[in-house]
């Protein structure tokens, strides 16, 4: 008899960043003292830098005092601010002193957190417990989570905070505001980043704070694995290069990850032999015939414009068998 193979339809940064609020008196117009990052985090340590355009600081010292107490004395240079508990509010005096004079600033830093995740809009199987990458030719939407305190550990409610976002140093009116936590993004192009940052506010201007990412698509993918009929899908062993059916039937599960689904879940072609065989994503194979043989199997995942991802197995069928089956049947 004739071999062959038939086909039976069978149809996800969390990156912990601070706020602070930074006022700086004193000589203002000798030097100009700053704290990077902006924001820093709570209990994390910050830089302190000095640049002037009127005092020769290289001929200069320094004085730091933190909360009162001198943690630095010597030639001019970037010191290491420790933070403490978010809403803390950390007094650092500055006094340089050049050609006999002495001019003197403080600044306070407090410290806030704020949590900013980026979500891409992209597929990844069910229960998939990574998280899908950015996709390309799609969206990612990205959350500001902000825990603003005040001096005394008043929590300000996130709903209240006004969040104006910037994306590639363009701001987005149309997604700035009170309460307005989330903004939709575009995808970079493909081997570009795109800049994404937001600075949040109370109401009364007492406490700000902000944050930044940048986002880079990376290639999508699809993968293969058997639909076994006890175990489900093995999610555990994708199938590459080559599959041999072994039993009356096989169903194969493809699983395609980080295609945009802003406008739908991809879409899947299955092919064999190089003909277009069926839509969706399983398939089922059936040999037929006593003898042995070999096909070609294709899938291509697409998600509208040019994004799709391929793969690609050489089967094999009606080779001897190993074994008995399960409970030798």
């Amino acid at each position: 008899m004739r071999s062959g193979l038939f086909i039976s339809f069978a149809l996800i940064l969390l990156i912990p960043i601070a706020v602070s609020a930074q006022d700086a008196i004193g000589d203002a117009e000798a030097f100009n003292a700053s704290v990077n990052p902006q924001y820093p985090a709570p209990y994390s340590q910050a830089s302190l830098s000095l640049l002037s355009s009127t005092l020769d600081l290289n001929n200069a010292t320094m004085a730091v005092s933190v909360a009162g107490k001198e943690i630095y004395q010597g030639s001019v240079r970037p010191i290491a601010i420790q933070m403490g508990k978010a809403g803390n509010v950390i007094s650092v005096k500055v006094t340089v002193t050049s050609a006999g004079a002495s001019y003197s600033q403080t600044l306070s830093v407090q410290p806030q957190d704020v949590v900013i995740i980026a979500e891409p809009i992209s597929s990844s199987p069910p229960l998939y417990p990574g998280k899908s990458l950015v996709p390309l030719e799609g969206d990612v939407r990205v959350v500001a989570v902000a825990n603003l305190q005040g001096a005394k550990g008043q929590i300000i409610d996130p709903a209240a905070l006004s969040y104006s976002w910037t994306v590639d140093e363009t701001q987005i009116a149309s997604a700035s505001g009170i309460g307005k936590q989330s903004i939709i993004v575009a995808s970079p192009l493909q081997y570009r980043s795109r800049s994404v940052s937001v600075a949040i506010v109370s109401q009364d201007g007492g406490l700000v704070g902000g944050s930044s990412l940048s986002l880079t698509a990376l290639d999508p993918s699809v993968r293969l694995y058997k639909n076994d009929s006890l175990l489900g899908i093995l999610y555990d062993h994708a199938l590459y290069g080559s599959y041999a059916i072994n039993n009356a039937e096989d169903t194969l599960y493809a699983a395609p990850f980080s295609l945009p689904t802003t406008n739908g879940m991809p879409l899947l072609q299955w092919f064999l032999n190089g003909a277009s065989a069926q839509t969706g994503n399983a398939i089922t194979l059936r040999p037929t015939g006593k003898g042995a043989g070999t096909a070609s199997l294709s899938l291509t995942a697409s998600s509208g414009g040019s994004t799709l991802a391929t793969e690609n197995l050489s089967l094999s069928f009606g080779a001897a068998k190993n074994g008995l089956g399960l409970f030798g049947l």
